[in-house]
Parts: C-alpha cells; structure tokens; sequence
C-alpha cells in the first residue's frame, strides 16, 4: 500500500518540482531536480497564457455553481424526505436517473439546444449544464441524511415560533454538516476540473476556464511543457486546498444516513 501511495503522490511532487525548471533543462532530463530553481514559468504562465483570468473564470463559475446545487439540493431533499406527495416516488426516481445517465452522450443534443437558444458562450453557460448534472447525486445525499434527523426538532421549532425558513438554514442546514461537506468537495473538484461541456459550449477566450486554458501551451508543433507544468501547478492548489480542508467529513458524509435503526 505504501508503494501504491507512492505511485500516486510521485507524479503530483514532479509535477510542481519540474514547474522550477527551465526548459532546456527538462529536455535534458525530465526526472532531476532543478539545479536552479525559478519562478519564471509562473510568471510567464500569467504574463502569456493569461492564467489569471481563466482561473477567475474557474471560480466564478465553480462557486456559483456549487453554490446553487447546494441550495436547490438541501431544499429539494428536505422536501422529498419529509412530505409525501402524490408523484412524489416519480419526481425522486427522475431526479436519481440524473446520476445513471452517462453526461458526455449529452454534449450534442445540448449544444443544440444551447444554439437554439442564443445560450453559448456567456458568463452564465456553464453554470446551466454544471447545476443539473450536480443536482441529483446532491438531492440524494440530502434526502437520506435528512430522513435519520428526528422530525420531533422540527417540530419543536415550529412550536417555539420559528419560520420554515428559519427552520431550514439556521437548525437543519448546520446539523447536515457532514453531507454538506461531502456535496460541496465532490461538486467543486468535479467543475473545476471540467472539460468536454467548456470545450464544446465556449468559444471566447474572456469566458474559457482553466482547463481550457492549459490547452494553450501546446501547439500544433510543439508544447512549452515547463510552463504548461507552471499553469497545472496554479490550476491543482484549490484543489489541493479544498480537499485538506474537508478531507475528514468526505468518508462521514457519504455514510451518514445509510444505516437506520
């Protein structure tokens, strides 16, 4: 398992060691170390390949969107767990079918759509695309950590007085901590690594994100690896970031809710 692990951290280490290199130096040896490390790919990352302002554009983008799968996938799963309804086991079994359909065979019919819609490339294109493909795996998450709270809190809130909405976002969002930071991990390293639906519905540059990007590094001759190593480095610390933060309520909020009794 060590060795394993070690396969897995190793491309990552080389990864930001090799970003210090000077190209002609990588050429000669991908695998050293830096015998002089710079920054100057970095520099050069933003100077050239404008990184910051496709990393903006990641994070416009990542936020709004786990922001709103969050919101819309709390309330829906409250409502789904707690009231019975009629179509309430159709409108659930349409929501969980969000998460067995493949999404890449999506791309074409939604660029048409897009189309005919006067929709592509716009500050809010991805976001559209992002919720929905988000919503389902979060309304499930949602739905069944709600069903193992005691509906006698509720219940005692009301009776104190307290509004739904108050109910909602003040006693039952806080108490779904361990889901929500489950949703909020799964969804930001999902979108911020997206690819295929950016590269198919965004053309202008203003609007590309990060992975989209990197992609200017290469070529159709060749690819400036050290600087395109520099950009992954900037593109890889939210993530990084984000996963250090939340790691220890990944495994909790993914369990919590499955076992009743």
């Amino acid at each position: 398992m060590m060795i394993f692990s070690l396969t897995c951290v190793f491309p990552i280490i080389w990864m930001f060691y090799s970003s210090l290199k000077t190209q002609k130096e990588f050429s000669l040896n991908i695998i050293s170390l830096p015998q002089n490390p710079n920054l100057n790919n970095f520099v050069e990352a933003i100077r050239i390949g404008k990184m910051q302002n496709y990393f903006l554009n990641s994070v416009f983008t990542t936020i709004v969107s786990v922001s709103i799968i969050v919101i819309l996938g709390f309330i829906t799963g409250y409502f789904l767990s707690r009231f019975t309804f009629k179509g309430r086991n159709i409108l659930y079994i349409l929501f969980l079918s969000g998460m067995l359909i493949p999404v890449h065979g999506l791309l074409i019919p939604l660029f048409i759509q897009f189309k005919t819609l006067h929709l592509l490339d716009q500050r809010l294109t991805l976001i559209l695309p992002y919720v929905a493909l988000g919503l389902p795996l979060a309304i499930f998450l949602f739905e069944s950590f709600i069903k193992s709270i005691p509906v006698e809190l509720e219940e005692a809130a009301f009776i104190d007085g307290c509004t739904l909405q108050k109910m909602l976002f003040s006693i039952l969002l806080p108490m779904c901590r361990p889901v929500l930071s489950t949703i909020i991990i799964m969804s930001f390293l999902h979108w911020w690594n997206e690819f295929p639906f950016a590269l198919v519905l965004i053309k202008s540059d203003k609007y590309k994100t990060l992975p989209l990007g990197l992609a200017n590094f290469s070529g159709a001759y060749s690819t400036n690896y050290t600087q395109l190593l520099a950009g992954l480095v900037i593109a890889t610390l939210p993530v990084i970031i984000v996963y250090f933060i939340f790691r220890k309520r990944i495994i909790q909020g993914m369990t919590a809710g499955a076992v009743k009794g």
